[in-house]
């Protein structure tokens, strides 16, 4: 299976609940295994996302730490 990427979402500046929120919003519209990643600067969303991925049959590939906060690659399940 060849993963599709739908590129960068660059949700930085949003504060909890938002990131979440809009990830859902995007990942909806997507195809099943899809790749987006998200960058974040919410302190939270080393929380939130990993949980809302595991909550809605997301695959969390990768999760790291940047200078100003989070970078998230999803795949969509």
């Amino acid at each position: 299976m060849t993963s599709r990427t739908a590129g960068l979402y660059d949700l930085r500046g949003l504060k909890c609940p938002l990131p979440v929120l809009k990830t859902r919003r995007r990942l909806k519209g997507m195809p099943s295994g899809t790749e987006l990643t998200i960058e974040t600067t919410d302190p939270l969303a080393g929380i939130d996302i990993p949980h809302f991925c595991n909550q809605e049959g997301h695959e969390l590939v990768r999760s790291e730490k940047t200078e100003t906060g989070h970078r998230f690659l999803i795949r969509k399940g």
